[in-house]
């Protein structure tokens, strides 16, 4: 019998030096899709996938420039997903988080594969020559996962004073399970460095090549996208998905126009709530499983913090989600050898 699946999309950042290889690690045989995503990265004048990742090493200047991890996360991401073994899983819906969205768009067949390529592809360039502000990331929990009384507050404190003083601009970009991520101009980001509560570990993280996703920064990237992006891409979805406001677009009920307006109107400008999305996927499906494809698994634990302040199944800590990963995974990252076994196609 089927299991329930919930499938997450992952977004930038989660194609780093550990993940060089993967695209010929795991899908090393003929693909119809690959062969697709590498004729239209040539006649776009840009390397391809399968080049890219068969590098000799990982060269940030090459792996982390926006068009290139985009196009290189929605190959793997998509190829993952064609993979799936599907009498194993009953998918009821697909989300993602940030660029994910357009993976998602293309898993639940709101986009063909080509035109969710397109989507990424033009996104992220258009962001790249736009160059407009950065990322950084702070933790909301501690080091066992849970919250961490107040750091919200201060964090929203320490942003509402900086922003709009000396230039500064600051914005939430990304609700993100147990972490928060703010966009924001050089001015808002250094001063926020600085006075904003730090830990646990390393946090706060610049994120390297992002520019301020998901802030109002974006909105001449929103202008030219709706300018040159038709809506005749986008359809109604054969699988529900849910967006980065937890709103929730049913299969075969869905205006293609309202998903073209969303994806590259709000979803570029305003806040990416993938924690809403996450709460909005467990109580409306209650899924079996959730899989999180590659590449990577720095999704896991943003996805684990959000079962986590659901109280899903009991759970409370990293400690008691890592207990109950042992004894039955619960999620299941494609990123991860073991975890993986568990959800391709099994060899004819």
């Amino acid at each position: 019998m089927s299991s329930t699946a919930l499938v997450v999309c992952p977004g930038r950042g989660t194609y780093n030096a550990g993940e060089l290889g993967y695209l010929k690690r795991h899908h090393p045989g003929p693909s119809p899709f690959l062969d697709m995503a590498d004729a239209y990265r040539a006649a776009q004048g840009q390397p391809s996938v399968r080049d890219m990742d068969a590098a000799d090493g990982y060269r940030p200047s090459l792996h982390q420039r926006g068009d290139n991890a985009s196009a290189l996360i929605f190959a793997c991401s998509f190829a993952d997903f064609l993979s799936l073994e599907r009498t194993a899983f009953d998918i009821v819906a697909v989300t993602g988080n940030s660029m994910g969205w357009y993976t998602a768009l293309a898993c639940a067949g709101a986009l063909t594969p080509g035109a969710g390529l397109a989507l990424v592809n033009t996104m992220a360039l258009y962001m790249h020559e736009a160059s407009a502000g950065g990322q950084a990331i702070w933790s909301l929990v501690d080091e066992d996962w849970r919250e961490l009384p107040g750091r919200r507050e201060a964090l929203l404190e320490t942003m509402a004073a900086i922003h709009g003083v000396e230039g500064a601009e600051l914005y939430v970009s990304i609700e993100l399970g147990g972490m928060l991520v703010l966009a924001g101009n050089k001015v808002g980001l250094a001063a926020m460095t600085q006075r904003a509560p730090k830990g646990p570990g390393r946090f706060p993280l610049a994120l390297p090549g992002h520019a301020g996703f998901h802030s109002p920064l974006q909105g001449p990237v929103s202008a030219r996208a709706k300018a040159s992006i038709g809506r005749e891409a986008f359809h109604s979805p054969a699988i529900p998905l849910i967006d980065g406001a937890g709103r929730l677009w049913r299969a075969h009920a869905t205006g293609a126009e309202a998903l073209w307006d969303y994806t590259l109107g709000e979803q570029v400008v305003r806040t990416y709530d993938f924690t809403a999305a996450m709460r909005v996927a467990l109580r409306e499906f209650a899924p079996d499983r959730i899989i999180i494809l590659g590449p990577g698994e720095t999704m896991g634990p943003a996805v684990a913090q959000c079962l986590i302040s659901e109280g899903w199944r009991g759970l409370e800590s990293k400690g008691a989600f890592s207990a109950a990963q042992a004894e039955n995974p619960f999620v299941l990252a494609m990123g991860r050898e073991a975890q993986r076994a568990e959800t391709v196609k099994r060899p004819a």
